[in-house]
């Protein structure tokens, strides 16, 4: 079937119809093209028709990861707004929206901006807003768009009095929605005790100009080398937000018609999701809000190892699939049990784990009796034991027939760990079929 991604109704007209260069990382351009001709050409990264390395997105993980967590929320009715910050991609934000998503989260002021320029309209900052700069640009889109949904968090009575002055400088004529972050002792931001959390919101809650929202934390921080350990950890970390919203709707302090109750990074949003359903009989609606933005591509590392105990938690016949991969091509065989491939940390992720080598294709190897091509898969054994910025270290296994039959000029493709800093390092990702032919083009804006 010949499917697209879907556009969420965002504007992304201006990115097809934008000349793309030569010199854009991956493509193999000699001249300016339009972004939307992309298609016409058939490239195809098993015949070496695009420049390398090479990142690319398998078509069909991502409507499948799209499709299973559209089905994931509505099981528990909880709404999700997936964090936009690990691809900052228009075209994906496009596909997460058609498929159900609520809005999107973001971590920066200048990311809700490139997010608004494309169309989206509903946006939960997950960050402190604190820099003037920063808050004046937040109100000034509330301000000019009356349909502009957005929130933001709090963590102490002086953020509260930043903001409050900001709203009352603007003359917003609606008050600015926050949610009051509870957080983890030594981690990151959020007020570390339910006194500290519950006396943040009552400053929200009188202060002219805001509006108590709701309560967010972020469990993804309680992630162990203990799983059982750590599954518990999330389990008690979601009760207590949970409580604080029961806490502080029995003192009347939130505003508007629902109350939001958002946590739900990648590796346990199933647990975020049990543990937020069926929360009733306070003033008003609660809306469990997910925010998980790595189940779009997964990973072939630390995030499928996690999501794979999500699908058992879950009894799911099929959990979420790897859609990112980053290919290279051997450039240097200076050792039997050594291939120097041209991909570096200027290429692929290396803050989790070091990228994982899965095939290998010689572009010139004619498909018998008229089959489609197909790439070998790696010995085990093989590893990537070092990068620089621009090269690979792939070791192979000591014996294998690979050491001699591996040669300059042959591909590997590799899966990552941690798809946010893979997308980061690519300002346009290919999008191929799982014949390897590119389909089209998605932009990042980091």
């Amino acid at each position: 079937m010949d499917r697209h991604l879907p556009e969420g109704g965002l504007a992304l007209d201006s990115l097809a119809e934008q000349m793309l260069q030569p010199g854009v990382k991956g493509l193999p351009l000699t001249e300016p093209m339009r972004q939307g001709a992309i298609p016409v050409q058939r490239w195809n990264v098993l015949r070496a028709d695009t420049g390398f390395p090479v990142a690319l997105l398998k078509e069909s993980a991502l409507l499948h990861n799209l499709d299973w967590m559209r089905r994931f929320c509505e099981r528990y009715g909880a709404v999700l707004a997936p964090h936009g910050k690990t691809t900052m991609s228009p075209q994906l934000f496009g596909a997460q929206l058609a498929n159900g998503a609520w809005g999107m989260t973001l971590a920066t002021a200048a990311q809700v901006q490139v997010a608004y320029r494309f169309g989206v309209r509903r946006v939960l900052l997950a960050n402190q807003l604190v820099a003037p700069a920063d808050i004046r640009a937040m109100l000034a889109l509330m301000k000019d768009d009356p349909g502009f949904q957005f929130y933001a968090l709090v963590d102490s009575d002086a953020g509260v009095q930043r903001l409050a002055r900001a709203a009352a400088e603007a003359r917003l004529a609606r008050p600015l929605p926050l949610l009051v972050e509870f957080g983890l002792p030594g981690k990151r931001a959020g007020c570390r005790t339910p006194a500290e959390a519950m006396a943040v919101a009552q400053k929200v809650a009188k202060a002219p100009g805001l509006q108590l929202a709701g309560i967010e934390g972020y469990e993804g921080l309680l992630q162990g080398h203990d799983r059982a350990a750590s599954v518990e950890a999330v389990r008690a970390f979601v009760a207590q937000l949970a409580a604080l919203v029961r806490q502080a709707d029995g003192k009347k302090l939130f505003g508007g018609e629902q109350i939001l109750l958002s946590a739900g990074g990648s590796a346990y949003f199933d647990l975020v999701a049990h543990g937020f359903a069926g929360l009733a009989g306070l003033s008003r609606p609660v809306l469990p809000v997910l925010r998980s933005g790595c189940y779009l591509t997964n990973d072939h590392g630390s995030y499928q190892d996690l999501t794979h105990d999500i699908a058992a938690r879950e009894h799911a016949a099929d959990g979420l699939r790897p859609a990112l991969e980053v290919w290279s091509m051997v450039t240097s065989r200076p050792e039997p049990t050594l291939a120097i491939l041209s991909m570096g940390k200027r290429d692929a992720s290396y803050d989790q784990e070091l990228p994982i080598p899965l095939y290998t294709h010689r572009p010139d190897a004619a498909p018998q009796d008229g089959a489609r091509a197909e790439p070998t898969d790696l010995p085990p054994g093989c590893r990537v034991e070092k990068m620089n910025d621009q090269h690979a270290y792939l070791r192979l296994p000591e014996g294998d027939a690979l050491c001699k039959a591996l040669q300059v000029g042959d591909l590997v493709g590799c899966g990552i760990s941690h798809p946010c800093t893979t997308f980061d390092k690519w300002p346009l990702l290919l999008v191929a079929d799982d014949a390897y032919t590119v389909r089209y083009a998605v932009n990042t804006f980091f």
